[in-house]
This record gives C-alpha cells, structure tokens and sequence, in this order.
C-alpha cells in the first residue's frame, strides 16, 4: 500500500525528515518497506527557464525551420533553432537549456546537448506542452506570460509537486490502516510517546446541505445482512471533466491513473478515509431505484473491464428496477458508469459483508481496491460520514447540487465490543511491568474509550474501525507496539526445561531418513497441499467423492487437497525435466487428505521418486539408469535403518504401477513401490521412466517403535557363495525361487540374491535365464566342500521339480 507524505500531512502537521517517519511507521506495525520520490513532472523541470525570443529570423537552409535569439536571463542570450510554426519575436516562452533532462510518453530519458541543424548552432530548446510533460499539445510552443522575467524557473511557474511516497506492507488484520487517515491516526499515537502532541485534522463536512428536493433515487435492501449498511446521496447538475493539478498528483503520487473529476473524487475519498465509494450515472437508473439484492445463479453481467460474468446465487448485486448495474463491493458494471455526458450521480457508501465480498471476488477473479477493503472489513460508522466527504469534494470540483435528503439504511446498529483489560496480564504478556498512566495515554490515543478504571484494570470500549482487536490479547498488543517494541528489556537470564523425549519421534525420524537420502544424492521438495481435482481421473484408487475440496479455491488447479503424493511429485519431474534436468532422486514428507462417509481424515506419507540416471556422467563410472532394483535398494535400505527387518514382499499390479512391490511387517502394509504406468506419465508430458515408493509413514513409526533391533555376534566361520544359472518360463518370478530356497534349507541358507536377467532369441521360446546366488554359512563350524555340494544338489532338485528349472 503507497501512503504519500504531504497527503498524510494534511491529516497531522509535522516536519519530520522522511527517515524518522519512515522508522516510526516500522516501529508501529507499520512496515515500510521501500521510499520513493513522486514528482508531479518527472524531473521536475530543472535547467527549464523562462526565455524572451529577442529576435526570430527565417532557416537559411530550411522552409520549415527558424533561427532565434532568446534572453534565458542573467545577461546571457543563446541562440536556438526551432521548427514550431508559432514561434516569434517578443515572446516568453519555456527554454529547456543546455545539460537539461527531459523524458519522453515512456518515461525515458533525454539530454538536450549543444548541436548543429542545417548548420546553424542551437543551443538549447524551446518546447511544447508535452514535451514538458505538462499536457497533451503538439501544435507549437508554449507561450507564457508577457509579465514574466527572463531566467525564472519554470517549476515555480507550473506548480511541480514534489512527495515522498513510503511503500507499506500491510499485514491482513490491520484493515483499520488502509487509508492516509489511518496511517495519520496511528502516526499521531506513536508520536505522543515521543512527546509530540499533534492534533490529528479530520476533513470537516459540516457545509454539506441539501439544495433542492427535486430529483430522488429510491433505496430498497432486500439481504440485511450482506449490506448491513447502505447510504446514498443524488447529485444533479455536475459537469464531467478532468480533475484539478492537486487531486491528480495525490492519485499520481500513489500509483493511481486519474480517469475524470467525478471517478477520481471517489477514489481520492477510498484512499483518504478507507471508505469504497461508487458514483452511477443516475440517468441509467431505470425507475430511479436502487435495489441490493441477489441473482439468479447464472445471471449474466459484463463488468467495467468488458468482461461478461456468470453470476452465483449468492453473488450481491446493485441493480436498478430492471437490470444489475454492479457487483457490489467488487467491481461497477459496463453500463452504468460516469462518462462525459453524466450530469446526474447517485454516489453510493455502504458497508458490505467481508465474508460475501471476498467469496464473490475470489469467484470472478477480481482484486480491486474497493475488495481489497471490504474482504478486510471497514469502518461502518465511516460510511455515511465518507460519503458527505465525496459529496462536498464533487461539488467542489464538478458543480452540482444535492437534489434529495440523504439515504442512510441501517437497520441493525453494529455494538462495539467489550473488553476487561488486566494490569496484571499486560505486564505477564509484555514481560515487564508499563507505567498505568502510560497504558491510560495509549489507549486514549488509539480512541479506544475507557468505560471506567479499577485497581487491578480497565474496562473498554473498542472503536468499530479496529475490527482486529476483540479480545485482551489483542489490546496488550496494541500498547505494546504504540509503546515500543525496542523498549522492551530483554533479560539476562534465561529459564528453560529439557523435557524427555522418545527416540522414535516423528521428526528425529525423518532427520534420519533425509539425511540417509540426501547423502545418496536425493533432493527433498516441499509441495502445495492443494491440487488440481482432476487428478483423481487419472487413476481408479482414488475416488472424486473422497475430495476434501476448498470453499473458496484459489483456482481450478488448486481446488482440493491432495489424496496421494503422487501428482505433486509427477510435477516437480516434469518442470525439472522441461528445464533439462532429467536425472532426478527426489523425495518429500507430507500429508494427504480424504473426505470419508464417517468424517475426514489426514494421514502422514513418505515418497520417493527416481527417474533418469542414478549418478551425473564421469569418466571414471559408466552410466547406469535409475531402475526397480536400484529404488527397491534405497526402499529396504530406508526400513532397515529405522530396524525394520523381516519383511514380507508382495508383487502388485495397480492402476499406478505396471509393475511393483508391497513390503509389510505382519499386518502393517508400510510401503508399495514400483515403475509408474505411462498414461500417467504422459498427462504430465513425461516421455522417460519414473519409479516410485509411498510409505505409510505412520504405520512405518509404528513398526519402528516394537520392530526391536537384535544384535549377534560376527560369525566366526566363513560363508561361501554358489551359483546357478537356471532356464525356467517366462511366468516364473524370483519370488517363487527364494521361497523354495528357503524351504529347502532354511538354517543354513543366509541369502538368496537375482544378479542377473538374460531373455533373448538364443534361448526357447517362452523362456528366460535367471542367474541366482545363494550364501551359505554354518554357526557352528566350517563347511567342506561335500556338504556344500549336497545343498546345492538339493536346490537344484527342488528347482527341477517344483519350477521345471533347467541349469544352462
């Protein structure tokens, strides 16, 4: 929000350097976070003096172009060539000398130097109205007053205005601060800390009155409580035009384009006193009344920006006997605005619901500075009160008389709250005890009304334009920044408990597995929980009707919260990918969300996605893709750090993976991996593989927590290693060999490990080579050579068997 300082003078005297304004604003609660300079003309007109053409004689060398001699005062006369047609002895006019800055229509800026035209030397320029950027007009120079006196500075002559603008990052609560007004009455109660006691100028109305009663426009609220408070007033007679210097450069100032006297009188009043204001052409009021109501759901509307609306049934709309003529709060429509031919207004103040506007504006899209208000909630004591104000200004500058008594529906009086304030907690909540007269000062200066006094604290009474502050808290914080946070004292003492904590606590869990996997080369990211709610179209396992949707959604794509980590991570990879970054190893803690028939739900979940190469190209490793095994790796190896052995795999097949496994610790199902399914994929526009693992994070804490670790001893005797190629069907997994394996010797069979798939035209059809290693070991001696041979012999048996495996 852009605050000007000599608008915010207006509202309380003070001579401050524009440094300590700026920090006492930041000290308030006020962050300033940037300070620029606003001049009226860029530039400022420096080096452009008023010039007397002493002589103007035909270009020897050119029809269009004359040569003059110009008196720019202090004894000096310079020579300048000029192409204007009305250019001619005795005049004074606007010289811009030479070294002099100007800036053209886009604000760039160009340096008026010494040159040669046709041959003849210029020495500066005499300009125009645009060229000065003080107006429009091209057709010749400007003429100045005969009375004027060589050499004077033409910013004196055409009223430049010089402001320091502070840019302020208003925090959403402070809605009581969205105004010059605002602004002032915060700055006044800091400065009474500071012992300036300023009075703070409110901008009288006492001289509104009504002309005549000749020309009305009826008011009718049909929703109370969408409009609590509505207020009109009717002008008639105004003349549309361009608003005067001062009021343009105040709008200027703070970033605002003026449009004509009557739009900009309405937006000066919004940034003045933080009241939306909004002016119809009372001619295009159909059986001159205005009705506050709601639409039909599919009512359609074309707003100022020409864009054609489809209405909710809870959108409210400003209409006239016949048609809506706005959205209220929001944004004006096409065909009822002020143009150059309004001579009548009906100048609208209300107060509407914070919850309506900002449902409405999120709906259509729409951020204006009127919603920016509402949504925040304004003063509704201000309503009628801003209004006058826009009346009088409008008078002021565009003529016209009040032609009817003034409209003010307000059936139902907002009460101001109510509140106890506590010495004693005030002194707990700040840390140190505030004098109480001091505390009485602040709340006075804030126009927080004191009802009565107590020894142990104070009752209150809160303005209605500090909608923030409801509760004792709220008040302490509000001393406590008029106060000064730097004045707090900090101690030099500081208490604190260690509490006992589980080593099986989520988060020192998860420090543990990042930090495993980053050390394996993975990034962590952190995705939006909010998602698009097609996704749930791209696969059977997650259903439309678990959505947990957003009432008020951001946009379509983030309409949701997420039932699977999946998208958000599909998406990550492929902004990765696009950006030629294919070789990816990520993963990412977080939550899903499902909306079930016996209420919602939340759930902890761990993913991992693999995709490209395992390792960045070198010299000294070859490329090796990222493939099953290498994420069933990093899966097991993620379980085994936190003890969890003794797993139990299952192949699964889904609507996700092509291919995949479950692993489970008895009945906990903790994680299922696999290779993604490509019409998955290709929603994303991801033509590589991805491989993917979810856990059920907190069925993994779970099984961390009795899944006991067990220590052994090193075994003293030597395992051994054999190997068998078999030739078995196509059908046959590794899953069914390491079972068999293990049922065929169970006590001395350590492991069996698939080190190698061969499948290709010099084996029979149908099948494929597996190459399978099995470590051997005895705890109680070490094997000869017979006795490894014979469990080896019976393996094979077993395979030959049960498979109708063939060694190759």
């Amino acid at each position: 929000m852009k605050i000007s300082y000599n608008w915010l003078k207006q509202f309380i005297s003070l001579d401050w350097e524009v440094d300590k304004t700026s920090e006492l604003l930041t000290d308030l609660g006020l962050e300033v976070e940037g300070v620029e300079t606003f001049e009226s003309v860029k530039g400022g007109l420096k080096g452009v003096v008023v010039g007397h053409v002493l002589e103007c004689e035909k270009h020897p060398n050119a029809d269009k172009l004359k040569v003059t001699k110009v008196d720019i005062g202090n004894d000096t006369t310079v020579q300048i060539v000029c192409g204007a047609p009305n250019v001619t002895a005795g005049q004074k006019v606007p010289v811009a000398t030479i070294g002099t800055v100007l800036y053209d229509g886009k604000g760039e800026p160009w340096k008026i130097k010494k040159g040669k035209i046709r041959g003849e030397e210029s020495f500066g320029m005499i300009c125009a109205e645009d060229e000065l950027d003080i107006g429009e007009s091209h057709d010749g120079i400007m003429v100045l007053s005969d009375d004027l006196t060589p050499g004077t500075p033409c910013a004196e002559l055409f009223e430049i205005e010089s402001d320091t603008v502070f840019e302020i990052g208003l925090t959403p609560n402070r809605a009581d601060a969205m105004s010059h007004y605002g602004v002032a009455r915060d700055l006044r109660a800091g400065l009474l800390q500071k012992e300036l006691n300023l009075q703070l100028i409110t901008p009288s109305v006492s001289s509104f009155h009504v002309n005549n009663r000749t020309y009305k426009i009826d008011v009718e609220v049909e929703d109370k409580d969408l409009a609590p408070r509505y207020c009109g007033v009717t002008i008639a007679g105004v003349k549309v035009g361009e608003s005067p210097n001062w009021l343009k450069n105040r709008l200027k100032a703070i970033g605002l384009t003026p449009k004509n006297n009557i739009v900009d009188a309405t937006n000066y009043v919004l940034h003045e006193l933080g009241q939306p204001l909004h002016a119809f052409d009372a001619d295009k009021i159909t059986g001159d009344k205005i009705i506050v109501k709601t639409l039909d759901a599919g009512t359609k509307f074309i707003t100022l920006d020409e864009v054609e609306r489809e209405l909710s049934a809870d959108d409210l709309m400003i209409c006239d006997a016949e048609k809506p003529l706005c959205i209220a709060g929001v944004l004006g429509g096409m065909n009822s605005g002020v143009t150059e031919h309004t001579s009548k207004v009906f100048l609208e103040s209300a107060y509407f619901n914070p919850v309506s506007v900002r449902r409405t504006a999120k709906r259509h899209a729409i951020n204006t500075d009127a919603s920016f208000r509402f949504e925040r909630g304004i003063d509704i004591n201000f309503t009628k009160y801003a209004m006058l104000r826009a009346a009088l200004l409008i008078q002021e500058i565009a003529g016209g008389e009040v032609t009817a008594d003034i409209v003010d529906l307000y059936p139902t009086k907002f009460e101001d709250f109510q509140v106890f304030l506590t010495y004693e907690k005030v002194n707990s909540l700040v840390g140190q005890e505030i004098p109480k007269e001091t505390i009485k000062s602040i709340l006075m200066s804030l126009e927080i009304k004191i009802n009565n006094v107590t020894e142990t604290g104070i009752g209150l009474t809160i303005p209605s334009y500090r909608v923030d502050v409801q509760r004792e808290a709220d008040v302490i914080e509000e001393i406590l920044r008029v106060y000064g946070y730097n004045k707090i004292e900090i101690n030099t003492k500081l208490n604190a408990s260690v509490s006992p904590t589980s080593r099986f606590e989520d988060y020192k869990l998860q420090n543990i597995i990042g930090n495993q996997l980053v050390a394996q080369g993975f990034y962590e990211i952190m995705s939006n929980s909010l998602t698009s709610a097609g996704y749930t179209a791209l696969t059977e396992s997650l259903k439309e009707e678990h959505n947990v949707e957003m009432l008020n959604p951001l946009s379509a794509d983030l309409g949701v919260m997420r039932q699977s980590l999946l998208f958000n991570g599909l998406e990550a990879v492929s902004y990765n990918i696009n950006r030629r970054k294919a070789d990816l190893k990520l993963f990412e803690f977080g939550k899903t969300y499902h909306n079930y028939e016996n209420g919602r739900v939340e759930n902890k979940r761990m993913s991992v996605f693999v995709s490209g190469n395992k390792n960045a190209e070198n010299w000294l490793n070859p490329i090796q893709k990222g493939d099953f095994f290498y994420t069933k790796g990093i899966v097991e190896a993620i379980l085994e750090r936190l003890g969890i052995t003794n797993l139990k795999a299952s192949p699964i097949k889904t609507d996700i993976f092509s291919e995949g496994l479950s692993l489970s610790l008895g009945k906990l199902k903790l994680v299922e991996f696999g290779l993604v399914k490509k019409p998955i994929l290709k929603h994303f526009d991801i033509k590589q593989e991805v491989l993917y693992a979810e856990f059920n994070w907190d069925k993994v804490l779970e099984a961390a927590t009795y899944n006991k670790l067990k220590f052994t001893d090193i075994p003293k005797y030597p395992e051994v290693k054999r190997d068998l190629a078999l030739l078995i069907d196509n059908n046959i997994t590794f899953k069914e060999i390491y079972n068999i394996a293990q049922q065929s010797e169970r006590n001395r069979l350590k492991n069996v490990n698939l080190f190698d798939v061969y499948q290709g035209d010099k084996l029979p059809e149908g099948k494929k080579s597996y190459a399978v290693s099995f470590t051997i070991q005895d705890n109680e001696k070490t094997l000869k050579d017979k006795e490894i041979d014979k469990i080896m012999s019976k393996l094979q048996s077993s395979f030959e068997k049960q498979l109708g495996a063939e060694l190759r």
